[in-house]
């Protein structure tokens, strides 16, 4: 029986501005990338989101960012590779705290935004990550994009790396994603994204922006929360991955 984690970026409101509906969403992922206050998320969202993970039987990642509020993670900094080290493991310590508070512990580690996809290929960033997730200890897996840098540093360093997949971001034929700049970047309707997911989790395949079918290998499929409709949109996933014979179920 094929068995995959669902994931969604959580956590992410800031004081007076909301974003997504993280306890509504816990309702069908299995896993919970809670943001950590660098890129969103300030202490009482942090920690009201743990509680509310823990209250769904939903496992806590630390979703680590650049420290870019007023970018949301989405540009490049091109800080050291000791400054970013640093800036990781500040992250992960911060959510442990909350989650630990919320009777729980953070079970693995996902970069955002812009961090995620400089390690694709930034040889010293995925390098500076890697070292961050080591030094914090307690043997976390690293959620990444097959074929990145960062996922060849992870098995090289002794961590384990989880490949995952966007159920709403449409792919290049050369398994990257197609850039959030170019037209029809978020997939939107509910019927192409179900079947590309459940296509991936029983063959590993998915069909790319230009009709091709690509291969692509991945243990966890990420909902984005902050997309408009994301939690009809987790529903229905979770709902045609089911309906398919497909497990549902955290990697970590």
């Amino acid at each position: 029986m094929a068995i995959i984690d669902l994931n969604s970026d959580v956590g992410e409101s800031f004081g007076n501005w909301k974003m997504g509906d993280d306890a509504a969403i816990f309702r069908s992922v299995s896993s919970a990338n809670v943001a950590c206050g660098f890129h969103a998320g300030d202490p009482s969202t942090i920690a009201q989101t743990c509680r509310d993970a823990v209250a769904g039987g939903v496992t806590i990642g630390a979703h680590v960012g650049y420290r870019d509020l007023a970018g949301f993670g989405r540009r490049f900094l091109d800080c050291t590779p000791t400054e970013l080290a640093d800036d990781v493991l500040y992250q992960m310590g911060a959510l442990q705290a909350l989650a630990q508070a919320a009777g729980a512990q953070i079970r693995y580690v996902k970069p955002h935004g812009a961090l995620y996809n400089t390690i694709v290929h930034h040889e010293a960033q995925a390098q500076a990550v890697v070292d961050a997730v080591r030094a914090f200890g307690g043997d976390l897996p690293l959620l990444l994009l097959p074929g990145s840098v960062a996922l060849a540093k992870a098995e090289a360093a002794g961590v384990r790396g989880v490949a995952e997949a966007f159920a709403d971001r449409a792919y290049n034929p050369d398994g990257t994603l197609v850039s959030r700049r170019e037209p029809g970047a978020v997939i939107h309707d509910a019927d192409t994204v179900v079947g590309n997911m459940v296509r991936l989790a029983q063959t590993g395949k998915i069909t790319a922006i230009d009709g091709s079918t690509i291969t692509v290998e991945a243990e966890s499929i990420c909902v984005h929360g902050d997309t408009p409709g994301s939690v009809a949109m987790a529903a229905a996933v979770r709902a045609g991955l089911e309906s398919a014979g497909v497990t549902v179920r955290s990697f970590a």
